[in-house]
């Protein structure tokens, strides 16, 4: 069993919330919570025995580690930096894990002000969607320096199935990427695939059954082939989110010199959908804008 620490998380959204409740239940951790709504943090103290704080400063103020799931790159400088960010709040030796998906750069610029500051700092964003946070098996990839990942890894546990260290300060950031872009194309290539079935008259469910023991299979297949037939996405990891996703890889590529002719491509499609007006659908939504009729 772990040292009880005493932690706080900042942003209870559909990640966050049970993310911190894992964190006190499977942790058995001292928490203390802040979100930008002060009623669901309120809500999320009352529920697991824990407290809210009005600021992220108050809140991060003598934890030992400080856990963030938040929007994007502005989003986690307004809970990190200034009079009321965690980084004012933390005690020297103290470490900020941030689980959200951001950019490099942010995660680069951060490490360097927590170094300044005489406190760690772990980029570790995650894979596995509001489920896996509900059930604590989140996939955690993790950027930043040896020692503090060490130190912060068993307590990330709470809520993964499985964590890394990737390498140093953006590694964690770069490796999310990775993820969405191979999901990206996944996603598309289920959709035509499926689209394609129904078109020539087969039973797409049985299509499925068959082609998912063979090398097609993957995630997406497995979770999503189901409600993509139905012609369900309100639920899951929503449009808007990819397409802030894809739009970091595709900066950094830009930066880099990768070249993502399908990743901008999908990134148009999803576009298409928003258009549909799937802003909130699920990622699975693509085959929306093949069926549009």
């Amino acid at each position: 069993m772990q040292a009880r620490l005493n932690v706080a998380f900042l942003g209870l959204g559909v990640m966050g919330y049970p993310m911190a409740g894992h964190l006190k239940r499977k942790g058995n951790h001292t928490v203390t919570v802040y979100n930008r709504t002060a009623p669901k943090a309120l809500k999320w103290a009352s529920e697991f025995d824990g407290k809210a704080e009005p600021t992220p400063a108050e809140a991060a103020r003598g934890q030992d580690i400080v856990f963030a799931c938040v929007g994007n790159d502005d989003d986690l400088r307004s809970v990190t930096l200034g009079p009321q960010g965690a980084f004012a709040g933390m005690k020297k030796g103290a470490i900020f894990v941030d689980h959200t998906t951001a950019s490099a750069d942010v995660a680069r610029e951060l490490h360097a002000k927590a170094q300044e500051l005489g406190i760690g700092f772990i980029d570790a964003p995650v894979s596995g969607g509001q489920a896996g946070a509900e059930n604590g098996v989140l996939t955690v990839m993790c950027g930043g320096d040896e020692a503090d990942y060490e130190r912060a890894e068993p307590h990330i546990m709470a809520f993964a199935r499985a964590c890394k260290r990737m390498g140093g300060p953006g590694a964690g950031q770069l490796t999310k990427m990775v993820n969405q872009i191979c999901i990206a194309g996944l996603v598309q290539g289920l959709a035509e695939g499926i689209a394609f079935a129904q078109k020539a008259g087969l039973d797409a469910t049985a299509v499925i059954d068959v082609i998912s023991k063979g090398a097609a299979q993957s995630w997406q297949m497995e979770n999503r082939y189901k409600t993509m037939i139905e012609d369900k996405f309100d639920f899951g990891f929503a449009v808007d989110w990819m397409r802030k996703d894809l739009s970091i890889c595709l900066n950094e590529a830009r930066n880099n010199g990768a070249h993502l002719p399908v990743t901008a491509l999908v990134d148009q499609f999803y576009s298409d959908v928003q258009a549909m007006g799937g802003s909130r659908w699920d990622t699975s939504s693509l085959i929306a804008r093949l069926n549009k009729k």
